[in-house]
Parts: C-alpha cells; sequence; structure tokens
C-alpha cells in the first residue's frame, strides 16, 4: 500500500504480523541503543497526519452536556469498580465512533493496563489499573511520573494518602471526561485533583461545594478551602457563617474543624450571633478535641486544649444573665476570672481583662422596598385571618432576616404576624411574633428565628398572616424589580396570597436581608 507521497505503508502492517518473540527482540534492541537513539520510535512506525478540510469542532460542540445515545453500549464495558471488565467482541474498538469512547472502554480496565495503584490506607485499600499514556495525557503529574527525567519504572504504585472512591473519580474524569461527585466524596476528590494537577476537576469540585454550601457544612468547608487554598470558596463560607452564625456554630461540623480554623471563627467581626451562643459552641468543640486527642473529657483539660483561644470568646459583652447563669458556672474560667469579669459588669472602676471586651459588628441588615407610596382608606387594608403573599427572586445569594410590614392607620395597634418563607411549597422559615405599630405609616421589622438562606435565579414565596388592627396602611404603586446595591429583586404575584396583595400593592413592603 503507498499513499499520496509515494511511502510504502507496508511496514506497520507487516510488523503487527510478526511473531511476539520478535516484537519483544525488536524493542530490546531498541533499548539497548544511545540516550538519543533509544528515544527513536523503531523504524517501521511511521506517523501519517491526514489533512482536512472540516474546521475543528471544541470538545462542548462534539462531546454535548446530553449523554450520547450509545451510553447504554458505553456503560456495559466503561465502570467496573470490582476491576472485571471484559470485551466481548475482538473488533470492540469498532463499536464506538470517538476516541472519547474507546479510551472510556479503558476506565478502570485491566486490559492493557501498564501500570497499577495500590490507593487508601492499609485495610481498605484497592488495587485499580491504570494506563500510562492516558493517564499521563490527563495531568502533568502522571506525565512526570511516567515518562519525566526522574520516572520510575514500577508496576505498583502505593497512594495512600487518597481514597480509593476519589481517585476512581479522578480516573473516571482523565478517562470518560465525565464528572462524577458526590456529598460524601467531593472533598477527598478535590484532594485528588489538587494532588494530580487536574484543575478543570478541582474547579467542578468547588462549584459543587458551593452550590451546596449551607450552615450546616460552613465551618467544616471553611477549614477545607484554606487547606486546598481557594479563596472564592473561602469567601462564600464566610458570608454563611457571618448570617447565619448561630446555625453554623451549633452544626455538628463546627467540632470537626481545626484549632486554626476555631480561632479564625472567634475572631470574626462579623460574627451574627449572641455571645452565649459562642461561648456554648466553643466549649462543644473543646469536649471533641479531648476524644480526639484521647484525653478524660474535663474541665481542666477542656481549657487547656482551648489555651489562649478561650479569651478571643468576648464574654463580658454577654448579657449579665448569660454570663450569672452560664459562663460563670461552666467551670471553664478560673475563680480570679469570674470575679474580675463581674466587676466589670457592676464596678465603676473596671478591672483589666484578657478578654476581648469590645461587642462584635455583626451584620448591617438591608431593605428591599418595593412600594413607591403607601395609603390608607376607610374600607382597607383588612385582615380576619387571611394570608398575604408574594413571590421574589434575586440575583445573588442573600438571606432573608426578615419583613418589614405596614400598621395600624387607625392609632397605635398590637399585631400577632405568622410569618412564612417558601420555596416550590417546602417551608424554609416560619415564626409567630408580634409586633406595635405606632398609627404611623413606618414599617415594622418581624424576624425569623434564623435567617433564611436564598439562592440566586429561584423564586420563593414570602408569606404572612396578621391579626390585629382591622385596618392598616397599604403599599401602592409596587415594582416588579428593585435594585438594592448590588442585589436585584424580582417580584411576581403569588397563588398563595388572599388577602389582595401582589406587585401592584398591598402587604409586605419589606424584605429585610443580609448580602
Amino acid at each position: 500500500m503507498v499513499d499520496a507521497k509515494g511511502r510504502n505503508m507496508k511496514c506497520l502492517t507487516f510488523f503487527l504480523m510478526l511473531p511476539e518473540s520478535v516484537k519483544i527482540r525488536s524493542k530490546k534492541s531498541n533499548q539497548k541503543g544511545s540516550p538519543t537513539n533509544s528515544k527513536l520510535p523503531p523504524v517501521c512506525y511511521e506517523i501519517i497526519t491526514l489533512k482536512t478540510k472540516k474546521k475543528k469542532k471544541m470538545a462542548a460542540e462534539i462531546f454535548p452536556t446530553k449523554k450520547p445515545a450509545s451510553t447504554t453500549t458505553v456503560q456495559n464495558y466503561q465502570q467496573n469498580l470490582n476491576n472485571n471488565n471484559t470485551i466481548p467482541a475482538t473488533n470492540w474498538q469498532g463499536l464506538y465512533p470517538t476516541i472519547r469512547e474507546r479510551n472510556a472502554v479503558m476506565f478502570n480496565n485491566e486490559l492493557m493496563a501498564d501500570v497499577h495503584f495500590v490507593v487508601g490506607l492499609p485495610g481498605g485499600t484497592q488495587r485499580l489499573p491504570g494506563h500510562r499514556y492516558v493517564l499521563a495525557v490527563g495531568s502533568s503529574v502522571f506525565h512526570a511520573m511516567f515518562y519525566g527525567e526522574l520516572a520510575e519504572d514500577k508496576d505498583e504504585i502505593r497512594i495512600p494518602d487518597v481514597e480509593p472512591a476519589a481517585f476512581l473519580a479522578m480516573l473516571k474524569y482523565i478517562y470518560c471526561d465525565e464528572i462524577d461527585l458526590s456529598a460524601d466524596t467531593v472533598l477527598a476528590t478535590l484532594y485528588a485533583a489538587k494532588k494530580y494537577i487536574v484543575p478543570h476537576l478541582a474547579r467542578a469540585c468547588v462549584i459543587f461545594l458551593e452550590t451546596s454550601l449551607s450552615a450546616k457544612n460552613a465551618c467544616v468547608l471553611l477549614s477545607q478551602s484554606c487547606l486546598f487554598e481557594e479563596p472564592d470558596l473561602t469567601q462564600r463560607c464566610w458570608e454563611v457563617i457571618d448570617a447565619q452564625a448561630e446555625l453554623a456554630l451549633k452544626s455538628e461540623g463546627f467540632c470537626d474543624i481545626d484549632s486554626q480554623t476555631l480561632e479564625s471563627i472567634l475572631r470574626r467581626e462579623t460574627l451574627n450571633a449572641k455571645e452565649i451562643v459562642v461561648f456554648e459552641a466553643t466549649l462543644s468543640w473543646a469536649e471533641a478535641e479531648c476524644q480526639r486527642q484521647e484525653m478524660t473529657v474535663t474541665i481542666d483539660n477542656k481549657r487547656k486544649v482551648l489555651g489562649k483561644a478561650v479569651y478571643l470568646i468576648r464574654i463580658p459583652t454577654m448579657a449579665l444573665d448569660d454570663f450569672a447563669n452560664g459562663a460563670a458556672q461552666s467551670g471553664v474560667l478560673t475563680l480570679n476570672e469570674t470575679n474580675d469579669i463581674f466587676l466589670w459588669y457592676t464596678a465603676a472602676k473596671k478591672p483589666d481583662l484578657e478578654f476581648v471586651s469590645k461587642p462584635r459588628k455583626g451584620l448591617v441588615p438591608q431593605r428591599c422596598h418595593r412600594f413607591q407610596s403607601c395609603a390608607y382608606r376607610s374600607n382597607q387594608w383588612r385582615y380576619r385571618g387571611r394570608c398575604d403573599s408574594i413571590q421574589f427572586a434575586v440575583d445573588k445569594r442573600v438571606f432573608i432576616a426578615g419583613f418589614g410590614l405596614y400598621g395600624s392607620s387607625c392609632g397605635s395597634a398590637e399585631y400577632s404576624a405568622k410569618i412564612e418563607l417558601k420555596r416550590q411549597g417546602v417551608i424554609l422559615g416560619t415564626n409567630l411574633s408580634k409586633y406595635f405599630s405606632d398609627g404611623s405609616s413606618n414599617t415594622f421589622p418581624v424576624w425569623f428565628e434564623y435567617p433564611v438562606q436564598i439562592e440566586p435565579d429561584t423564586f420563593y414565596t414570602a408569606s404572612v398572616v396578621l391579626d390585629g388592627n382591622e385596618l392598616s396602611y397599604f403599599g401602592q404603586e409596587g415594582m416588579t424589580e428593585v435594585q438594592c446595591g448590588k442585589v436585584t429583586f424580582q417580584f411576581q404575584c403569588s397563588s398563595d396570597s388572599t388577602n389582595g396583595t401582589g406587585v401592584q400593592g398591598g402587604q409586605i413592603p419589606e424584605l429585610i436581608f443580609y448580602a
């Protein structure tokens, strides 16, 4: 067979038909040459470049987000975590039209594997096959490991610091160009992606963590984001911890953080929490730390593991009742510290304290006002147990702390308000409280127990059921879009509203939020 330039192409076919013994001798002869010559390919190999006038397609065009029609077929050969992959047909390559699909067949497959990894800690290891060329194309670390100047020719490589599931997730990305993440393995996968310098997988892990971020896991993710040097994720964690501080401090994850992260949280000026909550959470962390260090959980040992961090708790800023009934009786403080803090509360000449005595600044709530004016009439706005409701969406993550509501138009009055925040019918926050209206057209705040996290580009339903004076002020000239600082709010009518509130007028004139 001769190509367009007259080059003989039979040599490659002839070589492939040679007996194995001849091939092995050929390989050995190439290896015995000088360092320069050893890098040259065998004489019978020839690289043929096929030119085409077709325009190159981007990866996104070739590999759409939706799985191709042959996905079921690919899955039959692709992923088998027990290393039992088999190739039923001799011409299996012909079953798959793209190099991506053919590479996917090799994922976790013993076929043509030229390296093995023993992954995980002793007692929980898993032996996984690999293909040096594919791995080197997907990671510069693997390239250096297999083809670099200091490459080691080992058939088996031990990796004790990576979890098997995370290593498989990374291999799946390298072989199949697929990202398969779960809440249980995403942190370990991020570690693997960082270790082997697979940046696109690492970025996908960070995005996954950002979208699943909540008060329950914010403290743990804060610790991990600092370890992995991910400043964007660190900032997102601080936003959640600041706004939902009490929920974050009471979460189980708070007790799992390291001492350095604990100190950074205790130093935080914008922590939106009562100091007694900070104190109690710190004691819970100290108990967990004693257990991690295999120490008996005693008051003395709690104080020992806390060290200087105890002075970052702003005990002098607590309400006197909180201090007297909580911190003073905890046993963690020495007798002298307890006496000095009592004097700090009561004496004109205050003693010097090692504790920080300046209150935290916390967060300043912002208000989104959706009406341009308000009014009252002799027959409006009436309640009688009916629901006032409005839907809203934002373009950035915020935390709704409460609503601003109108009050009586007939002099001072007290109202009972049941407020509620829902997403697709699921209640995210609710509270029953009272507020006093002075008869003015001002709005009066009603708060949730904890701020509610609001994700962008999704509509939420804000509702209130009022019981009080029959006549109140109401808003008018409502706006469908309101800009509040860097956050844009959009409003639309809610089917839950049975008392007349809508975009153009009614109740719930304000959303109180942190951003």
